[in-house]
């Protein structure tokens, strides 16, 4: 909200009476604070942060504060102290994340292999549900066709396709019953 009001040129003392205390000391050394942000690292972020440093002070309503501008620098540089923090909390967690997850991201050779036997199974079992079976449930689950699109494509009405699909839906999760048990 102030800097809406700070563009608009209404703080000018004259036709909207600024406001005391903390929050006009704040609006008064506005730009200083946002040199101060960009001087320690805050970047595109100081902005945003001087936006926090605002609700800070607004909710906080820290009555008489014997000097405004040393406090409101103070509170900037514990916004900026939050915000490293956070930074590093998640860099730190990105980082656990990434270690932990690594052996999923690349997979061993077994793994490969046993991956492409699955797959080939599945096509196996896909193409021995018929030609338009197959057909339905490709151009559906893999091209994203719709199924009033794929009874179009294949001549057939969309309850033959939705006929279709049940089967194949029906096989394919005995497949996978039968592969979780073993």
């Amino acid at each position: 909200m102030e800097r809406d009001v700070e563009r608009e040129g209404l703080i000018d003392g004259a036709d909207v009476p600024q406001p005391a205390g903390i929050e006009g000391v704040y609006l008064a050394n506005r730009p200083a604070l946002l040199r101060f942000l960009r001087a320690r690292g805050a970047g595109d972020a100081a902005e945003d942060l001087l936006q926090e440093i605002w609700l800070r002070i607004t909710a906080s309503r820290p009555g008489p504060v014997p000097a405004p501008l040393a406090y409101l620098y103070r509170v900037a540089n514990n916004v900026m102290i939050d915000r490293h923090r956070s930074l590093s909390q998640a860099a730190r967690r990105d980082a656990d994340w990434s270690e932990t997850h690594a052996e999923q991201a690349q997979p061993s050779p077994e793994n490969d292999i046993a991956a492409r036997q699955e797959a080939a199974q599945l096509l196996h079992l896909v193409d021995g549900l018929g030609p338009r079976v197959a057909a339905a449930l490709r151009r559906h689950r893999i091209d994203g066709l719709s199924q009033r699109e794929v009874a179009a494509e294949l001549g057939v009405s969309i309850s033959t396709i939705e006929s279709d699909l049940r089967t194949a839906y029906r096989v394919l999760l005995a497949w996978k019953e039968r592969r979780d048990e073993a």
